[in-house]
């Protein structure tokens, strides 16, 4: 069956290696805070000035002056730094974060991303996808791997407007586990109970499904 957002965000956090400095999208890359492993020292970053994040608070912890970039309640690490999103964005620009967890609408063979805005409707803002994926080499998109309506998300060439060009490398979806290589998908891992068959037709985009892949295990 489909992996549940929380199963999403625990694998993403197994791509988390000791000492990295992380930023965690706005949607299911946030609650990648609540999966850290044990053992390993990262330090989460959210765009609007906050290095040190923590897990989700619970109700006695809530302070509803500490919020990410998603206007969600978060906690702070030991170790924490708060600053002007001005400072933050320097981080993210200046290439000083290791790994990015973003959201999106489409994703394509290219490794483009569609992420901020579908024509027609409205919008809060384009918000800080654009320097997230200039800035990062490394990002994690996450997200369903077909709509509501049955339709792939993963596609020959995104529809939507441009978030970035050719900057996806790893996708990460309900389904499976994807990286993007020569023009294609790659199926590397997929999820507990879920065919091949199924994120075959699932997938617009080419796809090359090697001879031996795993299925997830939580």
């Amino acid at each position: 069956m489909a992996l549940s957002r929380e199963q999403m965000a625990q694998r993403v956090a197994r791509e988390l290696q000791d000492g990295y400095y992380v930023n965690l999208g706005i949607g299911i890359p946030t609650l990648v805070a609540n999966y850290v492993p044990e053992g390993i020292d990262v330090m989460l970053q959210s765009e609007n000035g906050l290095l040190g994040m923590g897990a989700f608070p619970t109700e006695a912890e809530v302070d509803a002056d500490m919020i990410n970039a998603g206007k969600q309640t978060v906690t702070t690490r030991r170790g924490a730094s708060i600053f002007d999103s001005a400072a933050s964005f320097a981080m993210i620009r200046g290439g000083h974060v290791d790994l990015t967890v973003l959201g999106a609408f489409e994703v394509d063979v290219a490794g483009n991303i569609a992420s901020w805005m579908i024509p027609g409707k409205l919008i809060k803002g384009m918000g800080g996808a654009m320097d997230l994926v200039a800035g990062a080499e490394n990002i994690i998109v996450t997200m369903t791997h077909a709509s509501k309506d049955g339709e792939s998300k993963l596609l020959p060439r995104c529809s939507l407007p441009l978030t970035g060009a050719g900057c996806i490398r790893k996708v990460l979806t309900d389904l499976a586990y994807l990286e993007i290589a020569d023009g294609a998908f790659i199926l590397r891992e997929r999820a507990p109970g879920v065919s091949i068959e199924e994120i075959v037709a699932k997938t617009a985009g080419r796809l090359i499904v090697p001879d031996d892949v795993a299925e997830m295990t939580f």
